[in-house]
Parts: C-alpha cells; sequence; structure tokens
C-alpha cells in the first residue's frame, strides 16, 4: 500500500521546477521574497515543497559560505496551520514557531541575547493582541479599551483577575510584568508602531544571525476559510522583511472563495479577492498538470517501489528506474517518450514485471483521459491501493486473479460508475457469471465496429474494451465479490446440479455426437440439459464463427434427446449475426424441425450473404 504522504523522492518530474524555486530563493541573496505554489487537491503540491526545502536544506545550499559573510544560511521552518485549527489560533501559533526558532538560534550568541528575549516579548504581546481581531487598537494601561480589553478579561493562569465592585478586572501589572517593560504604565501602546518594532528586530536578528529564514506554509487550502485568512493575515505581518522569505502551497481558488467569505456582505469581485492573494504572493507558480508520458511514469514508479519493499525488484534497479525516468521525461519535448521499449529495458526480460509495465502503460492513457480521475496523483496512488487491497482479500477467500483484471474492473467502476452497475446487475449464476454483451463489445471495440447497449461510443470505452485481459469470456463473480465495498452484490441462486455441470463442459468441448453425451442427458433430465445447454452456448459465444457445423452441435444434439427444448435452441439461433452466418451449416440446421422456423425467417430478410441466402433455397427446393 502507498501512503498519502508528501515525498522529496521525484516520482512527479517535478525536480526541474523544484530547482528553479530553490535557485531564485539563492538568487534573492536576502531580499523578502514569497513564492505561492497552486494547484488542485492532490495535484502535488506538498511533494514539490518538500523538493524545495530539501534543496535548501542541501549541505551545499545551507552550510555558511567562510569565504563570502553575507551569503545565504538557509533556515528552513515548515509551518502547517490545519494542524492548529480548533486547538490555538494559526496566526499565534506561526508568531510562536517563528520565535522558538530565532530564540534556539541565538542561545549560543550572548550579544544578541537580550534582542531575542525582546522579539519574544513583542511576539507574546501580539499574540495576547490577535486573540481580540483588533490590530489597529490604542491601549493605554490600566484603561482597557474595547475588544482588546475584552480579550485580556479572558486569559487566565497568565494574568489573573481581581473582583472590583462586583465586576472582573484585569491585572495590568501583571501584564507589565510578562512584557517585561514594553507596556509603561500611562504611556500610550500604539499597535503600528508595535509591530514596526517587532518587525525591526527581528530583521535586525536574521542579520546578526547571517541567515535567511524561508517559512514553508503548506495545507492552507484544507483550512477553513477563517483559518486560512488568519495565516495568510499573520504571513503579511513577516513579508518584506529582509533575509524573510515564505512558500506557500494552496490552490488558489479555494483562496480566492475563502476570502469572500472572510468579506461577507462586502460584496467583493473576483478581481477583488485576487488581488488580495498578489498583494502577498509575488512569484506565483502552478504546479504542473500530469501529461501522459508523467502519468505513466508515475505508475510504472509506484507500482515498482511495491515490488522493490517485496524484495522481488532490487534495490539498485528501482534506484536506476528513479535515475532514468526523470531523465527521459525532461528529454520528452525531443520525443524521448516513456514507451513500452524503454519500460522493458527498465526491468529486463522477467516477464512479471513486463506485464506490470503494461499494466502501467495501459492504465495511465485511461486514467490521464478520464475526468474523474484526470491524472491527478493521489487519486493514481488511491487506485492502485484499492487494487491491491482487493488483491489481498482474494486470497483469503479462495479467489485467484490477477492485477491486471482487478485494475481493468476497478477503472470502469471508478470512471463510469453508471456502466459498471449496469454490467454488474446482468451478472448472475445462470450465466455462470459471463457476459456475452461484454465479450460482443470487446470485439467490436478491437475490430472497430459499433458498440452495442448500454456502452458508450467514445474514446475511453473503446480504449477501456481493448484493455487487457478481455473479461467477457470470464467469470465476473469474483471481481464482483470483491467489489463490495462500491455494491452490494447479487448473483441469483444457481440451479445447476453437480451432472449438470459436467454436461455444460463436454457440450462446450464436443465436436460429435457420442453415446456419452447422449446418457448423461438422459441421467440428468430435460430441464438440466436445457439449462447446460444454454450455459454452454453463452460461454462459447466469442469464438463462435457461425460457419462450422461443430459450433452448433451442442444445440442439435441437446434437441435430439429432448424434443421438448427446440423451442429455446430455436429463440438461440435467432441472435445470430446474419452477416456472419455461413452456408456450411444451413443443410445441418435444415434436417432439424425446431430450426425450421428460423430459416424460414432468415430466408426472408436482406442480411444474409448471397450464398447462405441460396442454401435455405435450395433447401425449399428439395422440399
Amino acid at each position: 500500500m502507498w501512503h498519502d504522504n508528501e515525498t522529496a523522492i521525484d516520482y512527479l518530474n517535478f525536480g526541474v521546477v523544484a530547482d528553479a524555486c530553490a535557485s531564485m530563493l539563492t538568487q534573492a541573496k536576502g531580499e523578502p521574497i514569497s513564492i505561492g505554489v497552486s494547484g488542485g487537491w492532490g495535484a502535488g503540491k506538498s511533494s514539490l515543497v518538500k523538493m524545495i526545502a530539501a534543496r535548501l536544506e542541501a549541505p551545499s545550499v545551507s552550510a555558511p559560505d567562510e569565504g563570502n559573510k553575507s551569503g545565504n544560511t538557509f533556515v528552513v521552518l515548515t509551518f502547517n496551520p490545519w494542524l492548529y485549527q480548533d486547538f490555538e489560533s494559526a496566526r499565534s501559533a506561526l508568531l510562536q514557531i517563528v520565535g522558538d526558532e530565532i530564540v534556539r538560534l541565538a542561545q549560543e550568541n550572548t550579544t544578541i541575547a537580550d534582542k531575542a528575549s525582546e522579539l519574544w516579548r513583542r511576539i507574546n504581546l501580539l499574540r495576547i493582541a490577535q486573540l481580540s481581531g483588533g490590530a489597529a487598537l490604542t491601549l493605554t494601561t490600566g484603561i482597557p479599551v474595547g475588544a482588546l480589553g475584552k480579550t485580556f478579561d479572558t486569559i487566565a493562569g497568565l494574568f489573573p483577575p481581581t473582583e472590583k465592585s462586583g465586576e472582573m478586572e484585569v491585572d495590568y501589572e501583571g501584564i507589565t510584568a510578562a512584557t517585561d517593560g514594553l507596556l509603561k504604565p500611562k504611556e500610550p501602546f500604539s499597535m503600528p508602531a508595535h509591530i514596526q518594532a517587532f518587525r525591526d528586530t527581528l530583521e535586525s536578528l536574521l542579520a546578526e544571525l547571517e541567515i535567511t529564514l524561508v517559512i514553508f506554509v503548506d495545507d492552507l487550502d484544507r483550512c477553513l476559510p477563517q483559518t486560512a485568512i488568519s495565516t495568510l493575515e499573520s504571513i503579511r505581518l513577516l513579508l518584506f522583511i529582509r533575509r524573510c522569505a515564505f512558500v506557500v502551497a494552496a490552490d488558489n481558488d479555494f483562496i480566492k472563495s475563502a476570502v469572500k467569505v472572510h468579506f461577507d456582505g462586502a460584496g467583493i469581485s473576483s478581481d477583488v479577492a485576487t488581488n488580495y492573494l498578489d498583494k502577498l504572493i509575488q512569484v506565483p507558480l502552478h504546479v504542473p498538470r500530469l501529461g501522459l508520458n508523467e502519468a505513466k511514469a508515475y505508475l510504472v514508479l509506484l507500482l515498482l517501489e511495491r515490488e522493490t519493499n517485496a524484495g522481488t525488484f532490487t534495490r539498485d534497479q528501482f534506484e536506476s528506474a528513479l535515475k532514468l525516468i526523470p531523465e527521459r521525461l525532461r528529454n520528452s519535448w525531443r520525443g524521448d517518450t516513456i514507451n513500452q521499449e524503454f519500460l522493458y529495458e527498465l526491468v529486463g526480460t522477467d516477464e512479471t514485471f513486463r506485464s506490470l509495465m503494461n499494466l502501467a502503460e495501459g492504465l495511465a492513457s485511461l486514467l490521464h483521459r478520464s475526468s474523474a480521475v484526470n491524472a491527478n496523483p493521489r487519486l493514481m496512488k488511491r487506485f492502485l491501493n484499492t487494487v491491491y487491497l482487493r488483491e489481498a482479500l482474494s486470497a483469503p477467500q479462495g479467489i485467484k486473479l490477477d492485477i491486471a483484471a482487478l485494475a481493468k474492473w476497478h477503472l470502469i467502476e471508478r470512471c463510469d460508475e453508471a456502466l459498471a452497475e449496469a454490467l454488474a446487475g446482468q451478472v448472475h449464476s445462470d450465466n455462470d457469471g459471463r457476459l456475452q454483451i461484454l465479450a460482443e463489445a470487446e470485439s467490436a471495440a478491437a475490430s472497430q465496429g459499433q458498440l452495442p447497449e448500454p456502452f458508450k461510443d467514445n474514446a475511453f470505452t473503446r480504449q477501456w474494451l481493448q484493455l487487457p485481459p478481455a473479461l467477457g469470456t470470464e467469470d465476473l463473480r469474483p471481481l464482483l465479490h470483491l467489489s463490495r465495498d462500491s455494491g452490494t452484490r447479487d448473483f441469483g441462486d444457481d440451479n445447476m446440479m453437480p451432472d449438470s455441470r459436467k454436461l455444460r463442459d463436454a457440450l462446450k468441448t464436443a465436436t460429435s455426437s457420442h453415446q456419452s453425451l447422449t446418457d448423461l442427458m438422459r441421467k440428468v433430465g430435460p430441464d438440466q440439459t436445457e439449462l447446460a445447454m444454454l450455459k454452454a452456448w453463452q460461454s462459447c459465444s466469442t469464438t463462435r464463427t457461425w460457419k462450422r457445423n461443430n459450433e452448433i452441435l451442442m444445440l442439435i444434439e441437446c434437441c435430439k434427446a429432448f424434443p421438448v427444448i427446440g423451442k429455446k435452441a430455436a429463440s438461440l439461433l435467432e441472435q445470430a449475426p446474419l452477416k456472419q452466418v455461413g452456408p456450411g451449416i444451413i443443410p445441418t440446421l435444415g434436417a432439424q424441425a425446431w430450426a425450421s422456423v428460423v430459416l424460414e425467417r432468415w430466408s426472408e430478410t436482406n442480411e444474409l450473404t448471397t450464398p447462405t441466402k441460396n442454401a435455405i433455397l435450395n433447401l425449399n427446393t428439395r422440399r
């Protein structure tokens, strides 16, 4: 199984983009910069962010340059506001994380210890002020003002309240002590001045520490709108400070929606919401959408990773694939595609691995084409997780199915639920779980013929039908039994007796009349013989050419034993594709009383070939 965590290993050909972002941060040389990484849910934003961070943390980048003291030494912080939602203000949490890191870095430098303490005290006061939501209030110590004063009243433990005149009052001496002189009694407190002092102190500390602080903000689009906006407001507080950079990963559409929710009632337009984000993000970057080659490469690496963890594919082979596949993708503009020849070179001559490469190639095209998946990395990973989970469930239940069959069925479940349900509804014990309509559709897709109902005649459906293995001749009940997580399955009662099953199997392989076949029919009786004939006829539907006598032998022999089932045999004959019926079977059918009505009806149509129609007319002449 594959976890849903981000990774710094490049499965998505994001390395070039990560290199460009890391280079941009390095070339800024301490100037403030903010980069926005935008992309939809599951597009790979977190992995791209982690790759950028890994490049900045590499020794060759983050280590001090002794020959150039003004160079960058990167300190990377990662902040996930989603983790703080409903527990603590994301805005306050971000400030605290920054403060903690600066204090930690300043511990070994006694000359800036006091300045680090001042920064921490200013952060504490900002956190208190932010709880009120009043970023521009003015406070005079001892005189509570508006919402800020009410906030102080609620901070239990830090600033203990005292009772006076039946009302709760705030111990402002406690606040003054906690901020160590930043609030002076009877002196006006200006929030803008305090914010500027905080920014000045932070910038001075970063310069003296000779570091560039790069803050990565991820999962912003998982937050509630209020939390997302609160985090962006906190980012704004730290923006445009020298040696301070941000990389923010979020879906732009979500952020715009959050801005509208935040300013609900103000009647702001989409342009205003866009401008809000543009003021925070200097360099907008969209996560590259996976093309067909990238989707194929991603599936290949996931499958090879699984085989490597299982010990069937060597670690050296996998590391080689990790190197060669991105190189190939970087040159795809030259025509170096992820084709079958390249994939076979990766895995060698082992047929098991080659079949996995074929599977990845087939799935990639359909998952890329499907609007339900759209080559989304997270959805492709979940797709494979479901397939392999079902494989794990099959063995304990005595079911033997290969991965390709499981993947093909789950693909139609995931991408065309209506078709999957329509097919599943036709699977029952009476047809041994085999669907003639599916076999006909697979045959039509292979020959570019017209698809029968309920199949939609579009590129996706045709490609799915041609994806190996063919399922039309297989018993689909095991597949559907394993897919009970997507729907209830009822295959009906199986009324065949053991001897009837033997008769069915004998009829499927019989090429001539023989006594043992007749004896078995007599043993099971007319009802079970009719059922065995029906199932044998359906099972052979895909191999029937309608030109050889042995193909209709099962109908003839069963009706010889029990003429009463001739009506059922005639109904099966009626389903014949008339253009395919050859003249060679007509004399044999003409000798069967139950087939006369069918032949007469055929002779009245214009669909038969001329030789076949003449063969029927010759029968009438002889009579």
